[in-house]
């Protein structure tokens, strides 16, 4: 799979006209959104038929808080049954997170 490739229909797909709160203390490939923009993120995954693999949230101040696994909800990454209802489980905590994730994109994107 072609990393930079799949990176880049993230970017243009998925994180157009969206904030990434990473300013530098992760990788800087990993986006972190706040939760109004990852809603948005989770849409446009639903939309596309792309997936998600993981869903990891920070508290603000860079901790790690927890992390949901699409395999704990679900036998497909690209299920938008699981992502949902695990980002629903982290909205209800009441806790102000920034959320990031592991995509799935449809292998059929990844050639040319």
């Amino acid at each position: 799979m072609n990393q930079c490739l799949k990176n880049k229909i993230l970017e243009k797909h998925i994180f157009e006209g969206l904030t990434d709160l990473n300013t530098g203390w992760d990788a800087p490939t990993i986006a972190y959104f706040s939760e109004n923009d990852f809603k948005t993120v989770l849409e446009r995954i639903e939309k596309m038929s792309f997936g998600i693999y993981g869903i990891e949230p920070w508290t603000e101040d860079n901790h790690y808080f927890d992390v949901k696994l699409f395999d704990d909800y679900s036998k497909m990454p690209n299920d938008p049954l699981w992502y949902n209802k695990a980002f629903n489980e982290f909205i209800k905590t009441g806790k102000e997170l920034k959320y990031s994730a592991s995509y799935y994109v449809p292998e059929e994107l990844l050639i040319f």
